[in-house]
Parts: C-alpha cells; structure tokens; sequence
C-alpha cells in the first residue's frame, strides 16, 4: 500500500503534467511572433492536386489567408468549415483562403472526395525547409495561419484553429478613410 509521501509525490507530479499541458496549450493557440511581419511574401510556387504549380505571388491585389493544414490534424479538421464559411462571406470582397496542405496529395484528394471546400488547396513542401517553416511556423505546429495583404507583405500569423471572430477579423475589407 502506498504511504501519503507517495500519494504527494503522485499528486504533484499529475500537477505539473497538467500545467505543462495547458503551457503548451496556451502556446499552441496563441499568436506567433514572427520575423516575417511586415516583409514580402518569399517568391513560392506550390502544386495543386494536379500537379499544376501556383504561384502564391499570383494572388498580389487580394488580401490572403494561407492556412497550412494536414489530413491527420484533428484541429485543422475542425477548422475547415469555418474558413469555408469565411471564404463565402469575404471572398466576394477580394479576400482569399488558400489551404496549403502539409500532407500526402492521396491523403488530401481522398480528405476532399469525402469534405470539399470551396478555396482553392494546394500542396505544400514537407521536406526541410517545409513551406509553413518558411513562413513563420518555427514549431512545425498545424493548423498554422499566414495573413498576406492585398500589397504582398505578411501582416499576420497565428498558430492553432482561428476563431470566427478572428477569422472575421482577418479578412474583412480594410476601410479606406477619406
């Protein structure tokens, strides 16, 4: 039978696994500071489904939300329908959400055969350095965001699911102040 020095020791170590997770919890959905901001977007040209190569430089005059995803990724999964739900409300605005995914392209055609998405997905480099690192996601950590401006310049990147609001926040048209 376990002493009550065992039973603190075991409760302490529950303890400090519980506030690690919730440290990296907090760390996971956070906003990630990057180098990045304000800078060009780094010339990039990425795969469709097909095969065909995109250039993310293409999409200069809209306002851009890169959303690197994996079919394996629980909260990128869960993700999905809400920037589907975003690309519908903004996208007649100019603003675009191109999912990047960090997966294997079967993988993905057989994710979308089952859930499709109405923006456009393409195929992001997994090998070093992988396309999300190159812009900003230091920890390798999906879902992962990027927020290109009409301009071509990183404005924004959030690591974990974006809420509605931020979503919202992200790609409603800029105001001009006349």
């Amino acid at each position: 039978m376990a002493g009550r020095g065992n039973w603190v020791i075991l409760g302490l170590a529950v303890l400090a696994a519980a506030l690690g997770g919730y440290t990296q919890h907090r760390q996971q959905v956070a906003d990630t500071p990057s180098g990045l901001l304000g800078q060009e977007l780094p010339p990039l040209v990425l795969p469709d489904l097909d095969g065909r190569p995109h250039r993310l430089d293409d999409y200069r005059g809209h306002r851009v939300l890169l959303n690197f995803w994996a079919s394996w990724c629980a909260p990128c999964l869960q993700e999905m329908p809400a920037l589907a739900e975003a690309q519908a409300k903004f996208g007649e605005h100019g603003a675009i959400v191109v999912g990047i995914a960090m997966d294997e392209p079967v993988h993905v055609r057989s994710f979308l055969a089952a859930h499709p998405v109405n923006y456009p997905i393409l195929i992001g480099e997994m090998g070093p350095p992988s396309t999300s690192l190159t812009l900003g996601n230091a920890r390798q950590v999906l879902p992962y965001s990027v927020l290109i401006g009409a301009d071509g310049r990183i404005l924004a990147t959030h690591t974990g699911p974006l809420s509605s609001a931020r979503l919202a926040q992200w790609l409603t048209p800029v105001q001009i102040m006349r």
